[in-house]
């Protein structure tokens, strides 16, 4: 009997420490991408007209609650995690057209994951209004459309100061984070209110949430709060008993008092090095042949507890350590760090969508009243207006259905040529290579494919029965010639049998 106790108790702490690491994408999907300040309306209409059918798993959407409004910087982008409270109206949208969006996402097959945006309310601006009308005392820590007053803070009132991450777990969790209103997740109001807006977002639809500044709230108390969290709403058509996804920021790079092991026990965690070590590698500051171990090797974190990403909206911009990430500015190398990204099974990827930006301030395109520019689609598929829309971009959308084809395969048949020139097999799914040498790659190379033709999904599409870009001959023992010029648009090739890429 004791063992079998034991052995129950086991299961229950395994279920637990798993429950919130499932991202329930519907079936053969995978990939989140991040659309940055897009309006729900936009991004009901992407979901039917291009993630859908494209095979995205789902979508990380910006903050959905009032935010205070700043017009004396000109409306930028870290206005929207100043919360002024839980209200469902911001410059995306208000709560109809935020469930409106659910239900067609959801139906697209596209799932929606929640920025939430809970350690913290707003700053102290010389502005005082918020994007649903609301207004606030900030000098009395006075927040009457949730409500917070003073008591729902943490005191004594501190800043944090930069010596504090390396030094002191206590002060990084309890004062003010950029002199942003500090809440006590301890207190019982403050979690009743957080849990109560989670709660109304996951019976509207959503499938999870990245939980922005978890390094600056207590573990303890962000499990309290989680466990209190509803099951995902079946009518949306998840599973019985789905606890919801949450991926954490917590920026981890070593050397720190806070470390992001101390959150996975509880939820996913936002693996920072991944995007500084593919970024590094993909400039040519490190061999590519050193990724034949990639993975936990690296000193990252376990799979299952990793949501990887290039670049994210803050280190684009460099700021969260953002030093030496590549962005949509280089693309690319940035192209192929994502390639690799999605090729390889490591992790829970997330790729970003941007707008155009010179100022790391500036928010996204908006009219002379403060409104958001909706995205234009170009005849080639790719964004105007001053959206960049990675995910628009054919060696990207290409690497997600090769994603989507490998499945759960892992990696085999590695080939590197002691440098630069890798390739390595997805089980019989799938196969990549990648020349970020100064001279062109020609070998023949095990595929691992089934004999036939392909379309190499990175230099062209399929259309009918022949390819836009690269045809891909493979013979019966799997092997094909494979090319990939040094001076070539891009540095990859991918085949794989989904329909997108075989002949």
């Amino acid at each position: 009997m004791g063992g079998l106790t034991l052995l129950c108790s086991l299961a229950i702490l395994a279920s637990a420490v798993t429950a919130y690491k499932n991202p329930y994408y519907a079936p053969n999907r995978s990939v989140n991408v991040h659309l940055f300040e897009w309006k729900w309306d936009d991004i009901a209409d992407e979901c039917e007209r291009f993630l859908g059918p494209r095979g995205f798993g789902g979508i990380q959407i910006s903050p959905p609650n009032e935010n205070v409004v700043l017009w004396g910087y000109n409306r930028p982008w870290w206005e929207r995690y100043q919360p002024m409270s839980y209200k469902l109206v911001t410059r995306s949208g208000n709560e109809a057209q935020f469930a409106n969006m659910l239900r067609r996402c959801n139906a697209a097959g596209v799932r929606i994951y929640v920025d939430a945006v809970i350690n913290h309310m707003t700053g102290e601006p010389p502005e005082n209004v918020g994007t649903a009308g609301s207004t606030a005392v900030f000098s009395e820590w006075n927040y009457p459309a949730v409500p917070f007053n003073r008591q729902h803070f943490n005191w004594p009132h501190c800043v944090i100061n930069g010596i504090d991450y390396a030094t002191d777990a206590w002060r990084v969790r309890n004062c003010e984070l950029v002199g942003l209103k500090d809440l006590n997740q301890g207190d019982e109001h403050v979690r009743n209110m957080i849990v109560n807006f989670m709660n109304e977002l996951i019976d509207l639809g959503v499938a999870g949430f990245r939980i922005d500044a978890a390094k600056h709230m207590w573990p303890a108390d962000l499990r309290v709060i989680y466990d209190r969290l509803h099951n995902l709403n079946t009518a949306h058509g998840f599973p019985a008993n789905a606890r919801p996804y949450i991926y954490q920021e917590v920026i981890d790079y070593g050397g720190e008092a806070i470390s992001r092991d101390e959150y996975t026990p509880i939820g996913a965690v936002t693996e920072f090095k991944v995007g500084l070590e593919l970024s590094n590698a993909f400039r040519g500051n490190n061999q590519l042949r050193w990724l034949s171990t990639w993975g936990p090797q690296w000193g990252l974190l376990a799979h299952e507890d990793s949501l990887t990403f290039i670049d994210n909206h803050d280190n684009e911009r460099g700021h969260g350590g953002g030093g030496g990430i590549l962005t949509y500015k280089e693309s690319r190398p940035y192209k192929g760090a994502i390639a690799f990204l999605l090729a390889h099974p490591y992790g829970e990827p997330q790729i970003m969508s941007s707008f155009d930006f010179w100022d790391s301030e500036v928010g996204p395109p908006m009219d002379n009243n403060g409104n958001i520019i909706s995205p234009s689609i170009n005849s080639d598929g790719t964004c105007g207006n001053g959206w960049i829309c990675q995910h628009r971009w054919r060696q990207i959308y290409s690497m997600v259905a090769f994603r989507n084809a490998a499945g759960n395969t892992g990696i085999n048949d590695w080939w590197d040529n002691g440098a630069n020139q890798i390739a390595f097999c997805r089980g019989g799914n799938g196969f990549v290579a990648f020349n970020n040498d100064y001279w062109d790659l020609n070998q023949n190379l095990q595929t691992c494919l089934p004999a036939g033709r392909y379309c190499d999904v990175i230099s062209g599409e399929k259309v009918g029965s022949s390819c836009t870009g690269k045809t891909v001959t493979v013979g019966s023992d799997g092997r094909a010639h494979i090319s990939v010029g040094a001076n070539e648009f891009d540095m990859m090739l991918a085949i794989h049998v989904g329909p997108e890429s075989r002949l």
